[in-house]
């Protein structure tokens, strides 16, 4: 029974929103109500501390709204300014390779967007991008989902690490305690770099081969001769994309941490794949495109048509570049702990000390998180692009109406996660919900958990939307396992990180907002469909990597 009651949150949203298919503002508030119902009136949580849990998680939700307000606030600036336009038009010229472009744009191109910016942006940017190329609606979906995986471990300037794995092992205004035992005196931004090189050095494996996943989807299943052998005629090309992102964010998350892995690892890869294409490196003989738009399917159109963009942009191109570069070098600057700049901006705190007269606290450094830098940008572009108030007006409106959906899923998914988190004081006598979980788990599988730790992740991003929630929801599950089973905590948390980007391909929230843009709603069933086997591949094949590791 207390096992059952524990997975209420797991099972609640799985009903709401899978089963019966409600929208996440609907289903997720009705998680919330029967999540702190049932921790009331079972787990015996007393009412303060769920209030004060439910204080916590809009705190948190609203440090996670503030990135998202400034990634959209970007995205739309530069759209209203001409930059996206001038950037999707430099790619029509690079090749004629649907492969090659599926590769430069949805894979590299959306890894960088992903470390920039995160939350399910790079799909709903790759997807109109590769339909204004040429690409079936449907082709572009799929594909521009599956590519944004391996970068999501460190999106949105390292979010899923820096705040979901963080906000995860805390109970109350400290680490849980047996987090707090294993880490001893090492500090935590230590420990989730640790985490970080832990992903990367099992990704660098399972990662590098996602290019090729893509070009082997794309030409069996949109090809006219519907080939695989057309798309492992890429293989040499698409396994060097793949270890030119792999790689380098390899270095970075071992060395830096995790705010940079994907941006570096996204930029540094389109530099080395152009300079591929321009010496003709590891390219197949023959180029490949898609059959004549009369003998596609009718499941791969879309409801809108959306113009391919062959006009020439107001904007040259380096021009277009620089909001993104600055927020590259912005970014690095405020990250660096040789410069007094990060110190200065982490100074500044707001947040709520013992929420409710309880142990639970909330804070966090707004001057400090990625929303900052982007309304940085924002201004820096509003400027340097010469752009009217009017448009920047508009910007902001489209930018704020985006956001209420969000934030009714943020403000009751974020609180959900924390009352299931932080339900260790009651009077039931027994452990947090996550930790009676563990203890079940444990005792099921023991030695076996390094294979099902990602698929665990994997579902967490599915149910929540979000891979930072997943982080947020089983990081401290997922310890207690590994506690509970002798095996290292690190190696587990990294596998949950990882499979948590798996899920990012089949996640509702994603789909949707990808599947929006193209005019693909009412598809998002057959989508889902087409992105399962690649997760289930990443989720696997990462899981089985980490059970090596673990029994080495």
């Amino acid at each position: 029974m207390a096992t059952i009651i524990a997975l209420t949150p797991i099972l609640a949203v799985l009903i709401f929103l899978v089963f019966m298919r409600m929208p996440a503002m609907k289903a997720m508030p009705i998680s919330l109500f029967v999540t702190a119902l049932v921790a009331y009136l079972f787990w015996k949580v007393p009412m303060v501390q769920i209030a004060a849990a439910s204080i916590e998680g809009i705190l948190i939700g609203l440090s996670i709204l503030y990135i998202v307000l400034g990634a959209i606030l970007l995205l739309n600036t530069l759209q209203l300014s001409g930059a996206i336009d001038t950037i999707r038009n430099s790619f029509l010229g690079i090749s004629n390779d649907r492969r090659v472009q599926v590769i430069l744009i949805a894979w590299l191109f959306g890894a960088f967007i992903e470390g920039a910016a995160g939350f399910g942006t790079p799909a709903a940017i790759a997807a109109p991008l590769l339909v204004a190329l040429g690409f079936p609606p449907l082709a572009a979906v799929v594909l521009s989902l599956i590519a944004d995986s391996s970068p999501v471990s460190f999106g949105a300037v390292g979010t899923p690490v820096i705040v979901g794995v963080h906000q995860g092992l805390q109970e109350g205004a400290s680490l849980a305690p047996v987090a707090a035992l294993y880490l001893g005196d090492m500090a935590i931004t230590d420990f989730l770099r640790m985490i970080s090189a832990q992903v990367m050095r099992i990704d660098v494996i399972v990662g590098t081969f996602m290019p090729l996943i893509l070009v082997l989807l794309l030409t069996r299943f949109f090809g006219e001769n519907q080939s695989w052998k057309e798309g492992l005629a890429m293989w040499k090309f698409a396994i060097f994309a793949g270890l030119s992102f792999t790689v380098p964010a390899l270095i970075v998350a071992t060395f830096i941490g995790p705010e940079f892995p994907a941006i570096i690892g996204g930029l540094s890869g389109l530099v080395m794949v152009l300079l591929a294409l321009k010496k003709r490196w590891f390219l197949p003989k023959e180029s490949w495109d898609f059959g004549e738009e009369n003998s596609w399917k009718a499941e791969w159109f879309g409801s809108i048509k959306l113009e391919k963009q062959n006009q020439k942009s107001r904007l040259p191109l380096a021009l277009a570049w620089i909001p993104y570069i600055s927020l590259g070098i912005i970014l690095v600057i405020t990250r660096l702990d040789i410069l007094p700049v990060k110190e200065w901006l982490l100074s500044f705190i707001v947040g709520w000390e013992n929420i409710l007269g309880t142990e639970i606290t909330a804070n966090f450094q707004p001057l400090y998180l990625p929303g900052t830098v982007f309304l940085i940008v924002v201004i820096i572009t509003f400027f340097l692009h010469r752009m009217t108030v009017s448009a920047l007006k508009q910007a902001i409106n489209v930018s704020s109406k985006a956001l209420i959906g969000t934030a009714i899923t943020l403000f009751t998914a974020v609180p959900m996660v924390r009352i299931f988190i932080n339900s260790g004081v009651n009077e039931a006598g027994l452990e947090s919900m996550p930790v009676e979980l563990a203890f079940q788990a444990s005792s099921y599988l023991g030695g076996a958990w390094p294979m099902v730790a990602p698929f665990i992740g994997a579902l967490g991003s599915f149910i929540s939307g979000s891979a930072t929630f997943s982080n947020m929801m089983f990081s401290l599950f997922q310890f207690n396992v590994a506690d509970q089973s002798g095996l290292d905590p690190m190696l587990i948390l990294g596998l949950q990180v990882l499979g948590a980007n798996a899920g990012n391909m089949i996640c509702v929230v994603n789909v949707v907002a990808a599947a929006s843009v193209v005019g693909l709603v009412g598809k998002e069933g057959t989508i889902i469909r087409m992105t399962m086997l690649p997760m289930v591949y990443y989720a696997g094949f990462a899981g089985l990597i980490g059970l090596v590791i673990a029994f080495l």
